[in-house]
């Protein structure tokens, strides 16, 4: 029985502002970086800018090369947010069971329902089209993997049903690459073993997989034969492991640089640790060097905290103590772990703590409000850094 759906939007983020800007739709539009610099990767193109070869991930130049008549936007994360939840909030009326995959995507179980899945994901498709203004595809199948599989196979604004008698048919000719959880490594992996379709893995000894790429193995194999143990969790992000940020430096940085840049991030992290009410107790520092290796420290403190001040000098400690003042780095990012949701506020004896929570929050607000680079630390007025997402 197929009654599980995965409603994908398309070019989400172009979409987003394609809908606040109805001059836009139809148009090249290119999420990136700053359109008055020429750093930055692309975020999300539109349809009409992918037909000419704009990918997501592509520097922001080649994209320009591509699409010289292209409308390039800085990206606005918090009107994603805000649309994202609009949205949401559209698929739960049809169903309890809702999975939020991504910030748009999700998982529909539709087991308990009486109404036909194919006409009710019509409802939804056209509720998201005339309430937030963005196009979605929807695919059905008799779990997640199928139903992920099916929305993949026809965008935008599609709508597929891939029943489990029809996986050999419909998803074994494909490209190994094009199976849901086979990435770039794996598949590499995959070819050299003589597996190039979908077909090849579903029809391979699982035995031999599992030996040779671990449990991950049986699980695609598994997926390659349109099954899944996985069911639809409405609750899944509350298990989120942990929140953080990393960006590769314009060029290499090195002594009080890149603990300027240390703390800038760290206030990131802060940010969406009390967005999403939560508080961590473990703080990971990570820099690459110039020849690419990678270091990280961890320190965890002795209760959790959503304050940025504790984020921060956590992390700069971090550095101080592991990284020598004169050797120079290529990337930086601050993570945290050990993550609760945010039940109760801890008081200490001297208050100290209280004003910096006054802080955040005042904070929080002009940035929620106003954008998140209305109200930066001194140190950000000298921008030393680029920040890719920007």
């Amino acid at each position: 029985m197929c009654n599980i759906m995965l409603i994908d939007m398309n070019s989400f983020f172009a979409s987003v502002h394609q809908a606040l800007d109805p001059a836009l739709r139809g148009k090249p539009v290119v999420v990136c970086g700053d359109p008055g610099k020429r750093h930055g990767i692309v975020l999300a193109a539109s349809y009409e800018a992918k037909k000419f070869g704009v990918k997501t991930t592509m520097p922001k130049w080649e994209a320009e090369q591509l699409v010289s008549g292209g409308i390039y936007l800085k990206p606005d994360h918090g009107k994603y947010l805000e649309f994202s939840k609009r949205i949401m909030n559209i698929i739960r009326d049809f169903s309890p069971l809702v999975e939020q995959f991504s910030i748009d995507e999700a998982f529909v179980d539709m087991a308990g329902s009486h109404c036909d899945i194919v006409e009710t994901a019509k409802l939804i498709k056209k509720r998201i089209w005339e309430e937030a203004g963005v196009l979605c595809s929807v695919g059905i199948g008799p779990n997640k993997v199928v139903a992920k599989m099916a929305a993949e196979l026809e965008k935008p604004d599609g709508l597929t049903l891939i029943a489990k008698s029809e996986v050999p048919a419909r998803l074994w000719p494909l490209p190994v690459k094009k199976l849901f959880g086979v990435g770039g490594s794996t598949q590499k992996k995959l070819n050299s073993l003589g597996i190039y379709t979908i077909g090849d893995l579903a029809g391979f000894p699982p035995d031999i997989l599992e030996r040779k790429l671990g449990a991950p193995g049986r699980v695609l194999h598994m997926s390659a034969n349109g099954e899944s143990c996985s069911s639809v969790n409405p609750n899944s992000h509350d298990d989120l492991k942990s929140i953080g940020n990393q960006f590769t430096l314009s060029r290499d940085y090195k002594g009080a640089e890149i603990k300027k840049a240390i703390m800038e991030i760290a206030e990131k992290v802060g940010h969406r640790v009390r967005q999403g009410r939560y508080m961590c107790k473990t703080v990971t520092l990570i820099l690459r060097e110039t020849d690419f290796t990678n270091h990280a420290w961890s320190h965890t403190l002795s209760e959790h905290t959503d304050i940025s001040e504790e984020i921060c000098s956590t992390a700069v400690r971090l550095f101080k103590s592991n990284w020598p003042q004169d050797k120079k780095v290529r990337l930086i990012g601050v993570s945290v772990s050990n993550l609760v949701k945010k039940r109760f506020e801890q008081v200490d004896l001297f208050n100290e703590k209280e004003k910096l929570r006054k802080l955040d929050n005042a904070c929080d607000q002009i940035k929620n409000r106003f954008g998140y680079d209305s109200i930066v630390r001194g140190i950000s007025l000298e921008k030393h850094w680029d920040d890719p997402m920007k």
